[in-house]
């Protein structure tokens, strides 16, 4: 694949897009483009076409890898449809079809041959980008966080050496890999240790997952808590022989204790783990250890990861607090990202001059070195493990003509965590556009196929005015409580 790439004119710092399900496939691009420094941009399978279009034009892409379809999505007509607005994009390779062969075919004969080496090691750093990964944006469209080999290998081993990994392990990947939970935590931190990587499906599908644990004998298991617990309310559940699990991860929300307590009881994963982090790095600031207790394992999300630095400041002052105080979470070392992907104004609001990231996020770090998630700074919402930033759909649901003013707020879920609440002021009645009210199926009509499935409002609220402060800013806090409930 390396050389088929570098025969197609990919060279170093060309970005090739993968817009794929799981698949062994997506694991050979990330090798790939890896191995001769090209930069693999993740695209999250659930984008639709406006979505599409602007991350292969921000990045730059040439080359796109697709699946052909996956629940009712046609990649390639979509492909199709903004092909001609995308100057950039040279080829599109269809994983499954002919593209993809006649792709391979242009690899030299014997490409591990010295005079047909793909060996550009002479020529790449270990702090060239080698991934771009899009992350949800309050501007109203995705920024791409920009990561290096030494961010993510780096990452991926660390994560795996505290799971015990070893080439005995087997490890049950049913995460994306267009996220880093599935690219970094999954398959690098089984590479790097030797494991064998299971992928149990092209997405998410609790049995199919069970089935994948018992029939490979997996050693761990990877989870948001919304999959832990489909997994768990299966009506077969018992049916399953889960007894080789030993490990595994958990992550993109808070844990449950009762889930907690059902996944190391009933699932064998006595030393199941906690991972928090972000994106911009490479994902994991912070994990709990394997011996942990079940109250680290639900009420933290663990300590800081080795060679990485984290600290809690004033959000006011930026000045670090004490232990058992509540501030931002700022995290610091090799996994911080390079920047976001042509966006330097961005990338300066989110690292500053000392090279902290700034999470955004609302931390305590207790006095035993553990870290507490206590709230959000900014509006994020986090549905079933998804990032989701209100503003971006803002932007689109103004677009509709029955909408004068919006906006979107999380609002607790028993399921999801949290789902997405619309709070719309309508135009006025004697406004043509509004001669019907604005339904909940409406609106999530007007956005189908163009919205990706889970940042499509679940509920509709519809309002005169929007509380507001002094300063004449909308009061977010107060449609969640209101709302909310």
């Amino acid at each position: 694949m390396a050389s088929a790439l570098l025969a197609s004119g990919v060279v170093k710092g060309d970005r090739v897009g993968i817009w794929a399900v799981n698949c062994p496939e997506w694991m050979l691009v990330q090798y790939a483009t890896a191995r001769i420094g090209a930069i693999m941009v993740n695209i999250n399978p659930a984008y639709r076409t406006h979505e599409i279009e602007y991350v292969l034009n921000q990045a730059g892409v040439s080359v796109l890898f697709a699946s052909l379809s996956h629940k009712g999505s046609d990649y390639r007509a979509m492909v199709d449809q903004v092909r001609g607005r995308c100057p950039g994009l040279r080829e599109a390779v269809y994983i499954g079809d002919p593209s993809w062969d006649a792709l391979l075919a242009r690899a030299v004969p014997d490409p591990h041959h010295e005079d047909a080496s793909c060996d550009l090691s002479g020529d790449l750093s270990c702090d060239d980008p080698v991934n771009i990964q899009y992350t949800s944006g309050t501007t109203g469209f995705p920024k791409g966080a920009t990561l290096s080999h030494h961010n993510i290998l780096n990452n991926g081993y660390f994560v795996g050496e505290l799971l015990g990994y070893s080439e005995q392990d087997r490890v049950c990947v049913p995460v994306p890999f267009y996220h880093c939970f599935g690219m970094v935590l999954g398959n690098l931190a089984a590479t790097s240790h030797g494991a064998c990587l299971v992928i149990p499906g092209p997405s998410f599908d609790p049995a199919a997952t069970l089935a994948a644990v018992q029939q490979e004998r997996c050693t761990s298991l990877y989870g948001v808590p919304t999959m832990f617990i489909a997994e768990l309310n299966l009506p077969d559940f018992a049916a399953y022989d889960l007894s080789s699990l030993r490990t595994g991860i958990m992550s993109g929300s808070p844990c449950p204790v009762e889930v907690m307590k059902r996944v190391v009881a009933e699932m064998n994963m006595a030393e199941v783990s906690i991972c928090y982090g972000m994106t911009e790095t490479s994902p994991a600031s912070t994990q709990t250890r394997r011996d942990d207790d079940l109250e680290h394992r639900t009420g933290t999300v663990g300590r800081v990861l080795p060679h990485v630095e984290v600290k809690v400041v004033d959000p006011a002052t930026g000045v670090t607090q004490p232990r058992g105080v509540a501030g931002e979470l700022c995290t610091r070392g090799y996994s911080v990202m390079l920047g976001y992907w042509n966006e330097p104004e961005k990338t300066a609001e989110a690292i500053d001059a000392g090279r902290w990231m700034h999470t955004g996020d609302l931390a305590v770090l207790r006095e035993d070195g553990y870290v507490e998630i206590v709230g959000r700074i900014k509006d994020m919402i986090i549905r079933g493990g998804e990032n989701i930033y209100p503003r971006e759909i803002e932007e689109f649901l103004y677009t509709h003509p029955k909408i004068r003013d919006v906006q979107v707020v999380g609002v607790p879920h028993e399921r999801y965590g949290e789902e997405v609440l619309a709070c719309v002021i309508p135009y006025d009645a004697t406004d043509s556009r509004s001669a019907e009210p604005l339904s909940l199926e409406e609106l999530r009509a007007y956005c189908q196929g163009r919205l990706a499935h889970y940042k499509i409002p679940s509920r509709l609220q519809i309002l005169d005015a929007f509380p507001m402060t002094v300063s004449g800013k909308v009061r977010k806090i107060e449609l969640r409580e209101t709302y909310g409930r």
